[in-house]
């Protein structure tokens, strides 16, 4: 198990990861992602800014995320616990459909929170989908706390926030 910054060489095998999460999703019936978003110019774009992680398992891409201080504008609608705090925001967590159920995510949310305690940043923010109860359990399941509700393309999402406690 290794965590690496994505390389435009893992383009590829990136897209893939998300085309296969949105297959397993729509069986599940969770149609949060689609053709529309992410695409492949937007992982492109995480990777050349230098945000995107990766977690390689078994010499394979099994999780990615992206972490930076961008948010949509809708997120100005949060009650946030620390609205002047200096924090980061996770976008895209996805773990590949032959990793999951193996405590996969959790390894990825604990690789990012230990590293963000290490700068400067005082609380992660993100969003997750309201119809997505394997995301809402492993983030409510770490102590992030529902701080609003906002409506993008897909339907309702939740907004959460978690304070990193030096």
């Amino acid at each position: 198990m290794e965590f690496t910054a994505a390389k435009a060489t893992d383009l590829n095998e990136v897209t893939a990861l998300y085309r296969a999460a949105i297959e397993r999703m729509n069986a599940q019936g969770i149609d949060q992602w689609d053709e529309r978003y992410p695409t492949r110019k937007i992982l492109a774009g995480d990777i050349v800014r230098g945000e995107m992680g990766l977690l390689q398992m078994e010499g394979r891409v099994a999780a990615a995320f992206t972490l930076n201080d961008r948010c949509d504008a809708a997120y100005a609608l949060g009650a946030w616990r620390l609205p002047s705090a200096r924090y980061c925001v996770i976008h895209r967590l996805c773990v590949h459909p032959a990793f999951q159920g193996h405590g996969v995510a959790g390894r990825v949310m604990d690789h990012i929170e230990r590293t963000l305690r290490t700068g400067d940043f005082e609380s992660i923010r993100l969003d997750a989908f309201s119809q997505n109860p394997f995301a809402l359990r492993l983030y409510e399941k770490r102590g992030y706390e529902k701080v609003g509700e906002v409506s993008f393309r897909k339907g309702l999402f939740f907004l959460y926030e978690k304070t990193l406690q030096p």
